[in-house]
């Protein structure tokens, strides 16, 4: 007989019948266990939870996490959820702190009942899953697919039957598993699934659920807390119960134990009580007391079972055999209560689990993962084999070390990340030779950043200290280093650090160099003139020194950044051309995606530089799709701000916000910073958002400490604009000019016909001809339709008679040929005014009608008013028209009416948006109702959106 099955058989015993019919172990003085009897207060979670099983019976969703202090009473609100939720398949995971180094080990252990429902899954997806749960080769896991894929495997499993998840001891989560959770839980909206999360104060999620719906758990008040007592210990004076209540500050756990730990005489007031009362570390010290009244062989056992692998009680016996340990010695614990009476054997509290461990002797805990390590099959259990041997371990072993730099690098091809991290810091510790150790913890902090932990990947770096050698270890330590930074969008001081990388890094290895110095102009561009350390001309013209020979596959993004280094160092008339071939042969087909950096931003600031708006469209939405089809959600972020600003050159306000509504969803989904309405800048400002609009400027001020430059100049090109749109010209020269000193790529250009506007509204020739100069320098170099139609218009500003109608007509002319309504309908505007100064009424009214019903519908309601007020001075009124009903449409139900109505499927629009087919039908079904159409074909029609191609 197995000692599983030995250990089974004296666990079968009429105590554990009557533990079953609900009475309760019973142990110490008589004092009952909370298991099975009702639960006491906590009416406001209660009630939370009954909304969540409810919600998730009607087809919804529904989160809750539980925080607060051990044995305050996460454990007993999750049975208390589990014994409510009829017609509900409720799937329950306690996390284990010994297993927090396991890369997606908890996530193995949710979703084992659900991976044959992985053939299913979109490819990505699939893809992603298989890696991460080692069911088959492939490329790294990204960590927010395998959370989608999480998402949608579980959504179909509860497509058959409505799912809840209890998640205990949540602290203790590995953090792959913790992100892909937190995705899920951030993701859920209408799929038949709950999730419950206890989690301890103070110990680590990172703050990945912290955006959920939380419930801080407190001690019971005091009746509440009395009631407890009374149900469990069968005498107890009231001046007794007062001053336990008093002493564990409601804590039901502390309470009971207390209770416990008490003689009867001293419960029933006989006896007098300590002063004061243990209850400092009192669970703990309750916990560990209660072990050590356990014969040697049980104690052991039980550090055997907490330092062992929960999903494997095989492994565990194995150990235990190894150990000598009896079957027998399972009953003892049983019997005073630290271990449940069900099979396989587990602790009763998590909290006892925990206690354990961290009471044992060194030499003991050494001993016991010994037995663990000789227990773990070598080809199947190769990590955690690894991992117990490094716990036997004690002072350098190189044999230890090589195992778990091993098991790093097969947690690396998986994807988890900090459990690689994990593996190769705890390699250097046994490592022997310095240098080798140093890059143990160089890789290490790649991994780190990897997880998104840039504080764990600085710890990796400052341990590596003086043991780092030659230039190539320091110039990763750098770039690593200003990674973390860029991590954090904390840019000043990056570009200096990876120029210090680049001198460090000598003229060994001209590839890497060429990396590095592409990586400071990027950082540089966007901090522009808040670095500290370095400047963008200084990092621009090292970038044009090394004049780096790419091969083939990445030429064009290469000569991108040639180009904009060119653009900064040597002028405008030597960038331009590079730029030029650039962006032509990217649309040939060139490599856009960039591993290093968002390349979209890069992109943005090329095409803006050329007036380009036909190439910054075409390969914006080329590099969105190709993020969106990876999961590379980060990536995906930045090019959805980039696409937000081409749809408010095109006039289109709504569908930009439904972009923005995007990005902040995937910050809030992954955790990235950067989000925030200092994205939305330009939008306010057309909007005539005053309010919004400036508390954007303000934070964007506040953000210039690290290092975030470009964004103010950014801000003042959008008041340019909004003051503009208002008519206080002298405000908007003002604003334009700091853009103008400046010259950024981003919207340097884009000032030049604002600041003509202004400049000559304000009688400021000097700043209107200034402007009008570099436009007639660049916008012949630019060559574009946008770059020729703009600088039309900046002629016709600054013309007199005749020549100034031709110029505008040119300006319409050329301005139409691009997705630039916005710009169309200012000159238009513009023109409308002139020819209203010139008494010419009917050919006024022509323009301005169409200015003023093109801003009317973007809802530019600055331009729209002043293009109406000019209209009413030609003799006509202009009616506001009535508000569309597509408008009633939330970003989200906008964004999916516009993919169901290109002729997209609910579930591609799920796999696009990173959510599943149910949430799809239910903002579908919204969408609907909202508009007053009953199919899919009336999408099109009803929100605006041309239908597919096929003509369905």
């Amino acid at each position: 007989m197995t000692l599983a099955a030995a250990a089974a058989l004296l666990l079968a015993s009429p105590c554990q019948d009557s533990d079953k019919q609900g009475s309760g172990p019973m142990v110490g003085n008589g004092v009952q266990h909370p298991s099975g009897l009702p639960i006491v207060g906590r009416h406001t979670e209660r009630e939370a939870v009954g909304r969540l099983l409810d919600a998730v019976r009607d087809g919804l969703s529904g989160v809750l996490v539980l925080t607060g202090e051990p044995g305050i009473g996460k454990t007993r609100l999750l049975e208390y959820a589990a014994d409510r939720a009829a017609e509900l398949r409720v799937v329950r995971l306690t996390a284990a702190e010994t297993e927090t180094g396991l890369g997606y080990g908890a996530l193995h252990r949710l979703l084992r009942p659900f991976l044959n429902g992985t053939g299913r899954l979109p490819g990505p997806q699939r893809t992603a899953l298989d890696a991460a749960m080692g069911l088959a080769p492939g490329p790294p896991a990204d960590r927010y697919l395998v959370g989608l894929a999480t998402l949608t495997l579980l959504s179909e499993a509860a497509a058959d039957q409505p799912l809840l998840f209890l998640l205990d001891d949540a602290q203790w989560l590995d953090r792959e598993s913790a992100e892909a959770l937190a995705f899920l839980a951030r993701r859920l909206h209408a799929d038949s699934l709950g999730l419950i999360i206890a989690v301890r104060d103070g110990l680590g999620d990172n703050g990945l659920f912290d955006a959920l719906d939380m419930h801080p758990l407190t001690g019971l008040p005091e009746p509440e807390a009395r009631a407890l007592l009374s149900s469990v210990a069968r005498r107890v004076d009231a001046d007794v119960a007062g001053r336990i209540v008093t002493g564990t500050g409601g804590n039901p756990l502390a309470l009971l134990e207390l209770a416990d730990a008490l003689a009867a005489e001293q419960l029933s007031g006989v006896a007098p009580l300590p002063d004061p009362l243990p209850v400092g570390r009192l669970l703990e010290g309750h916990f560990q007391h209660l072990v050590r009244t356990l014969p040697a062989e049980t104690a052991t056992l039980l550090l055997l079972l907490a330092a062992a692998p929960s999903d494997d009680t095989g492994m565990m016996w194995r150990a235990a055999g190894r150990l000598g340990l009896s079957a027998r010695a399972v009953q003892p614990a049983a019997a005073v209560g630290v271990l449940g009476r069900d099979m396989p054997p587990a602790f009763r509290h998590p909290l006892i689990r925990s206690t354990v461990y961290a009471a044992a002797e060194p030499g003991e805990r050494r001993r016991v993962h010994a037995a663990l390590a000789a227990a773990c099959d070598p080809v199947r259990d190769a990590d955690r084999r690894a991992w117990h041997r490094a716990e036997a371990a004690e002072g350098v072993d190189d044999g230890v070390a090589d195992d778990l730099a091993a098991a790093s690098e097969r947690a690396r091809a998986r994807g988890g990340y900090s459990q690689q991290a994990l593996f190769l810091s705890r390699a250097a510790e046994f490592t022997g030779d310095p240098e080798k150790r140093a890059e143990r913890l160089l890789d290490a902090a790649q991994a780190h950043l990897m997880s998104g932990d840039a504080p764990a990947a600085g710890t990796a770096l400052d341990l590596a200290g003086a043991d780092l050698g030659g230039p190539v270890t320091r110039t990763r330590e750098l770039r690593i280093r200003a990674t973390a930074q860029m991590f954090r969008i904390a840019v000043a001081d990056v570009p200096a650090m990876l120029m210090d990388a680049v001198i460090s890094l000598g003229p060994q290895d001209p590839g890497l160099t060429w990396e590095l110095l592409c990586e400071a102009l990027h950082a540089a561009l966007v901090a522009h003139d808040a670095m500290r350390g370095s400047s963008l001309t200084e990092v621009a013209a090292a970038v044009v020194a090394a004049r780096h020979d790419p091969d083939s596959a990445v030429r064009d993004r290469d000569l991108l950044m040639e180009g904009l280094s060119r653009r900064v160092a040597e002028g405008y008339e030597h960038g331009a051309p590079v730029l030029r071939t650039a962006l032509d042969g990217l649309r040939d087909g060139g490599e856009i995606r960039d591993a290093n950096s968002p390349f979209a931003v890069m992109l943005l600031m090329a095409c803006d530089d050329l007036w380009d708006v036909q190439a910054g469209r075409e390969l914006t939405d080329r590099l969105a799709a190709t993020d969106r089809d990876a999961g590379a959600l980060y990536a995906l972020s930045i090019a959805l701000l980039v696409q937000a600003r081409y749809e408010l050159l095109d006039g289109r306000l709504t569908e930009a916000e439904v972009r923005y509504a995007e990005f902040d969803d995937i910050v809030a989904a992954t955790g990235f910073p950067g989000g925030g309405d200092i994205n939305r800048l330009h939008l306010f400002a057309l909007t005539g958002r005053e309010a919004e609009l400036r508390a954007a400027v303000r934070r964007t001020a506040e953000l210039r400490d690290i290092g975030l430059g470009l964004h103010q100049l950014m801000a003042q090109h959008a008041l340019t604009l909004f003051e503009l749109g208002q008519g206080h010209y002298r405000q908007a020269l003002k604003h334009a000019r700091a853009v103008f000193d400046e010259d950024p790529p981003t919207c340097g250009n884009l000032v030049l016909p604002l600041i003509v506007e202004a400049g000559v509204r304000t009688g400021d020739r000097d700043s209107a001809d200034r402007a009008l100069a570099r436009l007639e320098e660049r916008a012949p170099l630019a060559g574009t339709p946008w770059a020729l139609g703009t600088l039309a218009l900046g002629r016709a500003l600054t013309a007199d008679g005749d020549d100034a109608q031709k110029f505008y007509e040119e300006s319409v002319e050329l301005l139409g040929q691009g997705p630039l309504a916005l710009e169309l309908a200012r000159t238009r505007l513009l023109f409308g005014e002139w020819l209203r100064r010139r008494k010419r009424r009917s050919d006024a009214r022509k323009q301005l009608r169409a200015a003023y019903e093109s801003f009317d519908a973007f809802g530019a309601v600055p331009y729209a008013e002043r293009a109406r007020i000019e209209l009413l001075a030609t003799g006509e009124k202009a009616r506001r028209r009535t508000e569309e009903t597509r408008f009633d449409l939330t970003p989200r139900e906008r964004q999916v009416a516009a993919m169901a109505a290109s002729g997209l499927t609910n579930g591609e629009i799920a796999a696009r948006l990173f959510v599943t087919a149910s949430t799809v039908e239910f903002h579908l079904n919204k969408v609907f109702r909202k508009l007053g159409i009953t199919s899919r074909k009336q999408i099109p029609r009803a929100i605006g959106e041309p239908g597919p191609e096929t003509g369905g």
